[in-house]
């Protein structure tokens, strides 16, 4: 992502496609630039050039409607009753700015304890599936590969069990556990990834629907404590990657671009 204070040959770049000067350097007309084409389509205004802004600036039609706009999300703020620089920090966070690869896939996280977890509840034999394929069935956490590889990781739990395997998976832009698709308001996981696939405003819809069905975590969202929600929302380990303290430095940012 480039910004305030970026330099090298990549904001150069990203000059030529806005029509200012090249100098290399993120100044002042560039960050105007950035800022108006990111009202010109909707899009949150932080005159950040993040993967989203270069699709608005590329103008990929196709694209450009998958995106979050800001009416999705002062529409989501309205039916949770928060501010919509709430929306923006959570989806900000869990997302680091957008719920799809380059490939057009949505981003997934693939978790190997939980393909375990899931594979136990069925009754299938994790331990001794385990002791096969550790790497992608395990009791602890990790493995992680990260962006598309991490569907190589699905593709080969799905080999195993296909819904156990979606369902260990986080989704989209607010990276809900696939084994939550009832709580989102699916009728099966299946239903849940095809919602996925379609736009960030689907995978926001989904964040509603999960907000509302946990009292205790809409309770933190509308009072903005931030240790409280990521204790909820990203497990008891939220500390290790600091999400409480990213939530409330993403929610300062919004507020004053919003302000």
């Amino acid at each position: 992502m480039l910004k305030n204070g970026s330099i090298g040959y990549e904001v150069s770049g990203l000059q030529k496609l806005l029509g200012v000067p090249m100098t290399g350097h993120f100044d002042e007309k560039t960050y105007q630039a950035v800022i108006k084409v990111q009202k010109q389509h909707n899009l949150i205004a932080d005159g950040i050039a993040g993967p989203k802004t270069m699709i608005a600036i590329k103008g990929d039609k196709k694209e450009i409607i998958k995106l979050l706009n800001m009416d999705d999300i002062n529409n989501a703020a309205a039916q949770l009753k928060v501010d919509a620089a709430s929306i923006i920090a959570v989806h900000k966070v869990e997302s680091t700015g957008t719920g799809f690869l380059k490939d057009g896939r949505p981003k997934i996280l693939y978790e190997r304890h939980i393909m375990y977890k899931q594979l136990d509840r069925i009754g299938k034999d994790a331990v001794s599936l385990m002791k096969s394929y550790p790497a992608i069935i395990n009791k602890a956490r990790g493995g992680y590969i990260g962006g598309a590889s991490e569907y190589t990781r699905l593709g080969l739990a799905s080999q195993i069990d296909v819904s156990c395997a979606m369902e260990s998976c986080s989704w989209g832009a607010y990276q809900i556990m696939g084994f939550n698709w009832g709580q989102a308001g699916f009728e099966s996981v299946f239903e849940f990834v095809e919602s996925m696939k379609v736009c960030e405003g689907k995978q926001l819809n989904a964040f509603i629907r999960f907000i509302e069905a946990d009292t205790k975590l809409h309770a933190a969202l509308k009072s903005k404590k931030w240790a409280e929600f990521a204790k909820i929302y990203n497990g008891p380990a939220y500390k290790e990657n600091f999400y409480d303290q990213k939530l409330a430095y993403e929610y300062a940012n919004a507020k004053e671009n919003l302000a």
